[in-house]
């Protein structure tokens, strides 16, 4: 059994003087420069509010603040009712109708309209009316996370409003959004699942069930809600290896409240709350007034992650396996090249994390980075980010296939397509402190075909190796050549010889403008050519409590 724990409302209540504190003059919430979801806070303040064991229940200041708010969105709207799209690195993308701004702004005006002005309130529906007739007429035109996310408001503004034409169209739309869903439980955007954006799936099919209680969305919540829960590494960051839109962050991320609708999702909601709360997390205003706005209590299903062992396959085309303190994942997931910037390079196909030590092998895909593949065949130097490029092309190169053609699971090992190259991956778990990896190619017609193992770096800690030691990980570059062996943040790796080491080699950044990343996001990168006379790798992989590892 799970219940939403007491720590939302104390988050709500307590966060509550300094959202206020933040209000400009202006009805502007945040920090300068102002962007539109600064006043998504309005909601965390009608949930307190509205809830009545919440220490600011009708507050009249509280109530004075909303006002002001969506007065704060009036002003920057245009005669549309879209607001330009501006980010705090003060970049520009356009003006638009942005759907979790508009979904708290609509939800917000359901839960105090009765007691606002007379003057505040005409205001607020005069130009909610206006941003959601555009919605209504443009926005919800493809099944993608936002429209979906649209969708949920543009319920609660026809019941706010009783138009129950938008009622319908919602409705019908989000019943559309269902129908998309794949059977394993993910949404397609790219050719392929997502993870993390995933979630805005959920998210909105959940508070529309919260506030229509049309039970036919609850099924597409449960599937959902198994996937997320196999799709999380023990320590409560999520999956990247099958996402087409998001690279590894590390860290516990929370999900929402339409998993607290099936057992599957309250499981994973337990288990990342008890995570994130145990890591002396303390929950932000919005999500706990999601949490206890739309939530509900009841009993759970385990994750995959917390289980000793378990295996669970997407049907042919993805495997992740539990076996504890172990857990890895190979996508056989694949697409070709997309000139949109959001859709990644479906390129590294396996993760590899350990308990004791975090996520070591993986960290997703991205664009502009061939070096990120699992396997190349040709030139991986034809391909590159020009530093303050905004248009790059982002196509094929001649000369370079570093994103196979196809790919398919077979008695748990994976095989890719790259031409007339074939490239194979397989881990074997000896016991619980080591692993073998296994890559290996055959055919090619004689192209140069290398295996790249990408590894999450650990700032400010050491890099050892045979080679010297590099005392603490940083914007220094490292390029070694033919390591035998390797060491950090808890694991040492075997490299077999013609191995080479890069660091830091940084992916294209698709939420910046120019693409430009930081060392931050950077991978270690062993390459592993093969050749004629040596057509596999097999590496392994120790979890060490040793501080200066050496080789044995």
């Amino acid at each position: 059994m799970w219940q939403r724990e007491p720590e939302l409302r104390s988050a709500l209540d307590d966060a509550i003087p300094a959202i206020i504190a933040s209000q400009k003059p202006n009805g502007q919430f945040g920090t300068e420069p102002w962007i539109s979801t600064d006043q998504n806070v309005l909601l965390a303040l009608a949930a307190a509010w509205s809830l009545p064991d919440s220490a600011h229940y009708q507050s009249r200041d509280v109530l004075r603040s909303i006002e002001r708010g969506g007065l704060a969105i009036r002003d920057a709207q245009d005669e549309r009712g879209m607001v330009l799209f501006r980010k705090k690195d003060h970049s520009t993308w356009g003006p638009i109708y942005m759907p979790w701004v508009y979904s708290r702004w609509v939800r917000t005006f359901a839960l105090v309209r009765e007691a606002m002005s007379d003057e505040a309130r005409t205001e607020w529906e005069r130009t909610l009316l206006l941003g959601y007739e555009g919605i209504a007429q443009n926005e919800l035109q493809r099944i993608h996370n936002i429209p979906a996310h649209h969708a949920m408001g543009l319920y609660c503004a026809g019941q706010v409003f009783e138009r129950e034409a938008w009622c319908d169209q919602a409705r019908d739309f989000l019943h559309q959004v269902t129908d998309a869903q794949a059977a394993d439980g993910w949404w397609a955007e790219h050719e392929g699942p997502i993870v993390a954006y995933n979630l805005v799936y959920v998210d909105s099919l959940g508070v529309y069930y919260a506030l229509s209680g049309d039970e036919q969305v609850l099924d597409a919540i449960e599937r959902a809600s198994r996937y997320h829960a196999a799709c999380v590494y023990p320590d409560g960051s999520l999956l990247e290896t099958i996402d087409g839109r998001n690279s590894y962050h590390t860290g516990v991320r929370l999900g929402n409240a339409g998993f607290s609708h099936t057992p599957a999702g309250r499981g994973f909601l337990a288990q990342q709350h008890a995570l994130f709360l145990r890591g002396g997390g303390r929950f932000d205003a919005d999500y706990a007034a999601l949490m206890l706005l739309y939530g509900t209590d009841g009993d759970i299903v385990e994750t995959s992650a917390a289980q000793q062992q378990h295996t669970h396959r997407m049907s042919d085309d993805a495997l992740i396996k539990r076996h504890a303190p172990w857990y890895y994942c190979l996508s056989a997931f694949t697409a070709p090249l997309t000139p949109n910037r959001f859709g990644q390079d479906r390129q590294n196909f396996f993760s590899l994390y350990h308990d004791d030590v975090g996520l070591i092998c993986g960290g997703g895909n991205t664009k502009l980075q061939p070096l990120w593949s699992s396997f190349s065949v040709g030139n991986t130097a034809l391909m590159y980010h020009v530093p303050g490029d905004e248009d790059p092309d982002f196509s094929a190169r001649s000369g370079l296939r570093h994103v196979p053609d196809r790919a398919e699971l077979h008695d748990d090992v994976l095989h890719l397509y790259y031409g007339t190259a074939e490239c194979r991956t397989a881990v074997h778990v000896v016991n619980e402190h080591e692993v073998e990896i296994e890559l290996s190619t055959r055919g090619g017609n004689g192209e140069p075909v290398a295996a790249h193992l990408t590894l999450v770096a650990h700032l400010g800690q050491a890099l050892h190796g045979d080679m010297g030691i590099c005392e603490a990980l940083g914007e220094e570059a490292l390029d070694w050549p033919d390591p035998l062996w390797i060491a950090h943040a808890g694991w040492h790796l075997d490299l077999p010889p013609g191995a080479r080491l890069y660091w830091p080699v940084l992916p294209h950044n698709p939420y910046r403008k120019d693409g430009a990343a930081t060392v931050e996001e950077a991978r270690i990168v062993v390459v592993l050519p093969f050749a004629e006379n040596c057509t596999q790798h097999t590496l392994t992989l120790r979890v060490t409590d040793h501080e200066s590892p050496r080789s044995p």
